[in-house]
């Protein structure tokens, strides 16, 4: 269990949280981010499938997507009163040839 920065909402991977009691479900929320490789990361990322290597340009921009998409989340669930979000699940899809989408979803949930 982790407090998220977004005022204290609580954001599990889990159906329950431990020691809290769900009162209400407000439904399903989403964040999503399409993001597009950038040419000169990409360059370097083949050089780096030749001779092996973590990606790290595509490690840190998946990070970013990851936060963003997650915020978004979190924002849509304070707006439907939530003080909590259960069963956070990431997707992602490709949309074009290089650009993906990163999807957050979950359970928004009022706990006591």
């Amino acid at each position: 269990m982790s407090e998220s920065p977004s005022r204290g909402l609580i954001v599990v991977n889990t159906e329950d949280i431990p020691g809290k009691t769900i009162v209400r479900s407000l439904g399903v929320v989403t964040g999503s981010t399409v993001r597009a490789k950038h040419l000169g990361k990409d360059l370097m990322a083949g050089f780096k499938n030749v001779i092996g290597g973590e990606l790290k340009a595509y490690t840190e921009l998946l990070g970013e997507s990851r936060d963003e998409a997650l915020q978004r989340m979190l924002e849509e669930a304070i707006g439907r009163g939530a003080n909590a979000v259960v069963n956070i699940r990431f997707a992602t899809s490709a949309i074009t040839q290089g650009a993906a989408e990163l999807l957050a979803y979950g359970t928004a949930v009022i706990v006591e």
